[in-house]
């Protein structure tokens, strides 16, 4: 029987009603509050004190702790916290990881972004760690608790509930905030409303810590032996340690003081040497080991002849390690077969096309286009999370209506035409200027209290949430629909981390070009890009129904 999920104002009451969904509330809350503070607003603080875009964007990395915190998600599900552990297994993470959260706040209203820029992207970087690790910790939470009287369904409506007024807070209210106040009072502000959440977290239920001798899938017959096993662990931990360590002291060499006589890093130059050998190792190499791993299984090379009977702490934190990193992968590969170079593909380049500037957007409104704080609150965080829902909801019933994949390319075309908007806006909307004369848009405006120029913001962000609001719903229903049942959260979190990954790369690079070549001739770079996006949705397409024409046939094929 499905559990409908209620909304708008009876979402608000059932949060309310029992301790697990108003503790539910609070948990997204102080999930999507850091995320809003550090990903987001803390540009718009970094531009006004003219910091460069290009270091804007090399700080926007900060972000990949999102991509990559599946990495360390088995030492959140099973390590006891020593003190803290008595808190309860998810709270005591949960806990830890806002006092850090806070002590990262409190770090950036000490530092002057100005003139300690390496210190104050330190605090950033600790504070994006610590709310991608609370962001393990609560989704294990949210699955835990959940019963018959709260229902997963209904907690997660909830936490998404928190997560957006989170945003709004911290983003709409803290921008106005900032244009009556210092920056570093806003931060101190929102840290002590992070103290609350804690408190709020302090009272959350929680649930038993499970035994430790529960026997992993990978002990049965027929897997590969754990020795094995190690070593594609060792291949694919070196391939991601290397890719993270390259990245990290890039952004420290950035982000370092300048010393005389020598020029400062180039985004550019980096991504160009190294770009494309941080997705082989992140990307490419993984895939190669999990094929490597099925193809030992299907010949039965090196696999368990009787079930493993080792329960000891090390070989299940291995087994967790292996089923984060390999498994998934393996299991995608096993029912694609070579099609799933298609699918990764789509993956990587299906958002770039509006991730690569997000960091940027902040600095575009306001130090560029000289919009007020408060104009960019209501426009950006009020008015556009309203488009984005719209355009998530769209979304949603083009699924329904017209199908899976050409909601999916309606979702990668949209877009491009966005980055156009926005070149226009840049180059002083000549062409936005029409459409508001065409539509007598510009009257309404003035009609209501405003103006012309706050209506050619209002347009370009219209259209740009409710694309992208689209798009991420399209995208979020296919990759839903590829992963398989048995490895669904964490398939589903290696994929999608796989997008964080190119974006923030990108974000470097962007950077730099915002720098030397100016908005507008980026963001018609960007909508170039878009076109690889279309391309590889067409691929996936004839894929998908081919596999399918195979299968009605009554022949053998991969999995769609």
């Amino acid at each position: 029987m499905a559990i409908e999920r209620p909304k708008g104002w009876r979402l608000f009451v059932a949060a309310l009603r029992t301790r697990k969904s108003a503790s539910m509330l609070a948990l997204g809350f102080s999930s999507g509050l850091p995320f809003a503070l550090l990903i987001g607003t803390l540009n718009a603080w970094l531009g006004e004190v003219g910091i460069t875009l290009a270091t804007i964007g090399v700080l926007s990395w900060i972000g990949l702790a999102t991509a990559f915190k599946f990495l360390w998600s088995p030492l959140v599900d099973r390590l006891r916290l020593p003190l803290l552990g008595r808190l309860g297994r998810r709270k005591s993470w949960i806990v830890l990881c806002q006092s850090i959260i806070i002590i990262a706040l409190l770090g950036l209203v000490t530092t002057n972004p100005a003139v300690d820029i390496a210190h104050f992207a330190g605090f950033a970087f600790l504070g994006a760690v610590a709310f991608a690790t609370q962001d393990i910790a609560i989704d294990g939470w949210r699955i835990d608790v959940a019963d018959e009287t709260t229902p997963v369904e209904l907690l997660s409506a909830i936490n998404q509930l928190g997560y957006r007024v989170a945003s709004i807070v911290g983003g709409a209210i803290a921008l106005y905030m900032a244009s009556r106040m210092s920056w570093p009072t806003v931060y101190l502000v929102m840290a002590g409303v992070m103290t609350l959440m804690l408190l709020l977290a302090l009272a959350a239920p929680d649930t038993k810590r499970p035994s430790n001798a529960a026997v992993d899938a990978l002990s049965d017959a027929g897997e590969v032996k754990p020795g094995l096993r190690a070593v594609a662990l060792l291949i694919v931990g070196a391939s991601w340690t290397w890719a993270i360590v390259t990245l990290v002291s890039f952004m420290v060499s950035m982000l370092a003081e300048p010393v005389p006589g020598v020029p400062r890093p180039s985004p550019a130059d980096f991504l160009k040497f190294y770009g494309p050998a941080i997705v082989v190792a992140t990307v490419l190499v993984p895939l190669g080991v999990a094929g490597w791993v099925n193809w030992l299984k299907d010949r039965g090379h090196g696999v368990q002849a009787l079930a493993d009977v080792s329960h000891s702490p090390l070989r299940i934190a291995a087994n967790h390690l292996y089923g984060a990193l390999i498994a998934p992968l393996a299991d995608l590969a096993e029912r694609l077969g070579w099609g799933v170079l298609i699918v990764i593909g789509l993956i990587l380049t299906y958002a770039l096309c509006y991730n690569v500037w997000a960091s940027f957007a902040y600095p575009f409104y306001l130090d560029f286009l000289h919009y007020t704080k408060d104009e960019v609150a209501f426009a950006s965080k009020v008015f556009g999370i309203v488009m984005t829902i719209l355009g998530t909801a769209l979304g949603g019933f083009l699924f329904v209506k017209v199908g899976r994949f050409p909601t999916v390319l309606v979702g990668a075309i949209l877009p491009i035409f966005g980055n156009f908007l926005y070149a226009d806006l840049a180059d002083g909307s000549p062409y936005i200027d029409m459409v508001l004369g065409a539509l007598q848009l510009d009257h309404l405006a003035v009609a209501l209290g405003s103006d012309e120029r706050m209506a050619r913001l209002l347009l370009a962000i219209c259209y740009e949430n409710v694309s992208t609001g689209l798009a991420l719903a399209a995208f979020v229903a296919y990759l839903s629909s590829i992963v398989s049942k048995k490895f669904a959260a964490v398939q589903y979190a290696v994929l999608s981390s796989l997008t964080f990954l190119i974006g923030s790369l990108g974000r470097g690079l962007a950077g730099e070009m915002f720098d030397t070549l100016g908005y507008a001739t980026v963001f018609r770079y960007v909508a170039a890009v878009g076109l690889l996006a279309i391309v590889f949705v067409l691929l996936e397409w004839w894929r998908a129904s081919r596999v399918a024409r195979v299968a009605e046939a009554g022949g053998t094929g991969e999995a769609a």
